[in-house]
């Protein structure tokens, strides 16, 4: 008693060709990052513009935008620094930056230049970090005078 099977075929395995979706090659821009090193105080705002391996590309300060001594600090003043060491970074080729922000030790907080600064130099680049590098007094030297109290 043999059956046979009638109108039942194997189907051959084909291998289906997947296409492969189209990438769109970006075009690989060779990013050359530099640091910036902001240094404001009550009285005065530094630029300063370097390559990661630290040579000097530029370098601003408040008095060489104004010669009022007054004014070296004030926030306008830092817009100006910030764009003409942005001119000199820009003509190297530097397409981004890290940013390094300081203000003098134990003061609360950036003096008024500083975060103008930031702002300006954000409009020409790309930043990829902005880092507060301000050192902080803990503990320190003895204090003026000496004990107080009854001494006995």
């Amino acid at each position: 008693m043999s059956e046979k099977v009638e109108g039942v075929e194997k189907m051959n395995e084909t291998s289906l060709e997947k296409e492969e979706p189209i990438m769109k090659k970006e075009k690989s821009k060779e990013e050359n990052i530099g640091i910036v090193y902001i240094f404001s105080s009550y009285n005065n705002t530094i630029v300063h513009i370097t390559d990661l391996a630290g040579n000097t590309i530029s370098r601003v300060s408040g008095g060489m935008i104004t010669k009022h001594s007054r004014l070296k600090a004030n926030p306008t003043t830092a817009m100006f620094v910030a764009k003409k060491a942005a001119e000199r970074a820009k003509d190297v080729g530097i397409t981004g930056l890290y940013i390094r922000v300081k203000s003098q030790t134990g003061n609360p907080g950036l003096g008024p230049g500083g975060h103008e600064a930031v702002k300006t130099l954000g409009k020409d680049f790309k930043i990829v970090s902005v880092v507060d590098t301000t050192k902080i007094p803990r503990g320190g030297p003895k204090k003026k005078g000496g004990k107080r109290g009854r001494r006995v």
